[in-house]
């Protein structure tokens, strides 16, 4: 699993909060750092800040899933304007999973077991 934030302490935490739950999960702090990390491990799960900087979470989205169709990505934020942008992008046809941020460990958990 590939976890995306450009907010280091959120990306670290729900990696540790992951790794104790037994899956295996690395960070990347950036779209483009995310596209290296997928492009050599190959993650079944990709969880992605939605607001970043210089590549937003739907853009990585996009591209990933144009490398790799068979990713599932979720995508998190807490900020309303999100929606926008996954309204967007699902009218283009490319369909995300958006969660809350923050997500309770439990809740973001139990979603990944779920895959």
């Amino acid at each position: 699993m590939l976890v995306v934030d450009d907010e280091h302490l959120i990306t670290d935490t729900i990696c540790a909060i992951l790794k104790e739950n037994g899956f295996d999960a690395t960070g990347a702090y950036s779209g483009s750092d995310a596209i290296s990390a997928a492009r050599m491990q190959r993650p079944d799960i990709v969880l992605s800040d939605v607001m970043m900087p210089r590549m937003s979470g739907v853009e990585l989205g996009i591209q990933l899933r144009s490398e790799f169709p068979e990713i599932k990505i979720f995508l998190f934020s807490g900020q309303a304007a999100t929606r926008a942008m996954i309204h967007r992008a699902e009218a283009e046809g490319h369909y995300f999973e958006l969660l809350p941020k923050p997500i309770h460990p439990d809740e973001l958990i139990n979603k990944m077991k779920g895959f």
